[in-house]
C-alpha cells in the first residue's frame, strides 16, 4: 500500500499541498476554517477531487472568511448548490455555513478557533472527535483526524523519512509538545 508521502511528491495536484501545507502548524482563522471545510467536502470523495476544486471552493466561500460565510442565507446556499465548480452537496454546504457560525461563537468563549484548539490540546483522536461532534456539525472521526493531522495537532501527516517531516518537526507542531496521541 502506498503512503501519501510516496505518491504526492511531484504529483501535479497533490505535490504542493504535501510539500508546503499538510502537517504544517497554522493559526490564521481563514486557514483553519478552510482546512475544516475541505475535510468536510472530502467525505466520501478522493482528496484529489477536493484539491482540484479548491480554488472554486475558495471563491464560492468568500476566501473562507468566517464572518462572510456565517452571514450566508438561503439564497447563498442556493447559489452554492448551483455552482458547478464546487462539490454540490447540500449537507456539506450547510455544514460549512453552520460551522462558520460556530467558529464565531468560539471567539467569545475562547478568543478564536486556534485558541479553542490550543485549550483542548493534547487529546487522543477519539477524544478530539467527541469534542468536535459536540462543537461542530459533519465532523466524524476521519474528518477530525485529517483536519488535526493537517495542522500538526496529531502526528502522522508524513511518513518517517519523508523530507517534509523534518521541516515540519523543526517548526515544533503541537503534537511534538505532548505525549504521543497518535490515534
Amino acid at each position: 500500500m502506498s503512503t501519501y508521502c510516496q505518491v504526492a511528491p511531484g504529483h501535479p495536484v497533490h505535490g504542493s499541498y504535501h510539500d508546503t501545507e499538510y502537517g504544517f502548524p497554522q493559526r490564521a482563522e481563514p486557514v483553519l476554517f478552510e482546512r475544516l471545510a475541505l475535510e468536510i467536502m472530502q467525505a466520501g470523495l478522493s482528496w484529489e477531487i477536493v484539491l482540484k476544486r479548491r480554488a472554486a471552493l475558495h471563491r464560492a466561500f468568500e476566501g473562507f472568511e468566517v464572518d462572510r460565510v456565517a452571514a450566508m442565507g438561503e439564497a447563498d446556499s442556493a447559489r452554492l448548490l448551483a455552482d458547478p465548480g464546487i462539490i454540490r452537496n447540500r449537507l456539506k454546504v450547510g455544514a460549512i455555513i453552520e460551522n462558520a457560525r460556530r467558529i464565531q461563537a468560539l471567539r467569545g468563549s475562547h478568543g478564536g478557533f486556534a485558541d479553542w484548539l490550543d485549550t483542548h490540546h493534547p487529546r487522543a483522536k477519539a477524544e478530539w472527535t467527541k469534542l468536535f461532534r459536540k462543537t461542530f456539525v459533519f465532523t466524524g472521526g476521519e474528518i477530525v483526524g485529517e483536519f488535526l493531522m493537517s495542522l500538526g495537532y496529531l502526528p502522522g501527516a508524513h511518513a518517517d523519512g519523508c523530507p517534509v517531516a523534518a521541516r515540519i518537526a523543526a517548526l515544533r507542531p503541537p503534537w511534538t509538545t505532548a505525549a504521543d496521541f497518535s490515534r
